[in-house]
């Protein structure tokens, strides 16, 4: 019984020691929920490898939950400096084996993991992989072998993914296990930067980081961003968003990312109710126009700018197309409101010469019947749908059309 004892007494404080630096909180800890388990891999690997070039230091922890198709396991690090370019050698503190990515849960699980193992006064949750926006992605052959692609965190051992509302919901889970908002969330995945997604998890993010546009393989520049950060790890939430913002195009302007078209912005989300409530007024408008004036918002929608998904339309640029077409029935009072809360909201924008008319926030903005009709019952449910009724101006414009 005694040596039983000490056995137990052995392990507990070798469990204090490995996780002793959990005693004082850093300034910052970064979350970093790495999907490799699709054709992503060899990029998560690289990802991963950049960060190792920086590591984490006594003000910032850098923590990854590693999934990698190729090892067919998961695998959870504190991210470590290191010189070597071609292997990860950051000490594993957690083998999970094999954990289902798209589960929205194992992001909790982390989270909580993390926040208890890593406390920070700052905390940057951070989901890698394959990105849709709030849906199905429908240009299929661009990247998953399986020809689906939808929400978030596509994972193609399981055939799961992480949908647009259950990642509001890891979000209100992760404040509360913080016992505050979270700091800042950024989606590391493709076409992130919709109204539709911040405004579910607008009462527990503080700041979203994202791209209205696909992002290229080589994802974020996260050695330089983080040795900016640790060089100035006193740094806000807001200012780390528009770090990475900028540093993100730089980054793609013949910087480490070579030369790519790309967006990227960030925004404050206690801004966010001051959008919905001109947005709705706007939409509330909509659906009391003659025949002949939403004809022309539909036209003024399918001239703005549209990303990699056609039913995505930039914001700034619709109010932009909307106010040009003179609208007998749209105050361009109201116009102008809905522009200056956008602005307000948007508190970052940067982007390569190919997006001059992205102002860092997409929409839904099907044009044709068959898309709207295909999403129209579950984006009723969104909370951005709650706060504006879109839905039912969508529905309105679209009628007698095809």
């Amino acid at each position: 019984m005694r040596q039983l004892l000490l056995y137990i007494i052995s392990g507990l404080l070798l469990f204090s020691f490995q996780f002793a630096y959990a005693d004082v909180p850093k300034k910052w800890t970064f979350l970093i929920f790495l999907n490799g388990d699709n054709g992503l891999d060899p990029d998560a690997t690289q990802n991963l490898l950049a960060m190792e070039k920086v590591g984490s230091n006594d003000q910032v922890n850098i923590v990854v939950q590693w999934a990698s198709l190729s090892a067919g396991k998961t695998v959870r690090l504190l991210v470590k400096k290191s010189t070597d370019p071609t292997h990860v050698t950051s000490p594993i503190l957690q083998d999970l084996g094999l954990v289902d990515m798209g589960n929205y849960k194992n992001l909790q699980d982390f989270i909580q993991w993390g926040v208890t193992n890593f406390p920070a006064d700052h905390y940057f949750v951070d989901v890698w992989d394959h990105g849709s926006g709030w849906h199905l992605q429908h240009n299929q052959h661009f990247h998953s072998k399986q020809n689906t692609l939808n929400d978030i965190s596509w994972d193609e051992i399981s055939g799961n993914w992480i949908t647009t509302e259950q990642l509001g919901s890891v979000m209100t889970y992760a404040a509360n296990v913080m016992g505050h908002r979270v700091d800042v969330y950024g989606s590391d995945a493709c076409q992130m930067a919709m109204v539709e997604v911040a405004n579910e998890m607008s009462t527990s993010v503080d700041y979203f980081a994202g791209s209205e546009f696909v992002e290229p393989a080589a994802s974020w520049p996260y050695a330089e961003f983080f040795r900016h950060v640790e060089a100035r790890p006193n740094l806000t939430a807001d200012q780390v968003s528009k770090l990475l913002t900028k540093e993100y195009v730089r980054s793609y302007e013949g910087g480490s990312g070579g030369r790519a078209q790309v967006t990227f912005s960030a925004f404050q989300m206690d801004k966010l109710n001051r959008f919905n409530t001109a947005f709705k007024k706007m939409s509330d408008e909509i659906r009391t126009l003659a025949p002949s004036e939403k004809a022309k918002v539909l036209s003024a929608a399918q001239n703005a700018q549209q990303f990699f998904e056609n039913d995505y339309r930039d914001v700034g640029d619709l109010l932009k197309k909307l106010k040009q077409a003179k609208i007998t029935g749209i105050s361009k009072a109201d116009i102008t409101e809905v522009q200056f809360a956008l602005d307000e909201f948007v508190i970052a924008n940067a982007d390569t010469k190919n997006f001059r008319d992205s102002t860092g926030l997409s929409i839904w903005f099907p044009v044709t019947t068959n898309r709207y009709n295909q999403y129209a019952d579950r984006y009723s449910h969104l909370d951005f749908n709650q706060a504006t009724d879109w839905n039912a101006s969508l529905n309105y414009i679209l009628q007698g059309t095809h």
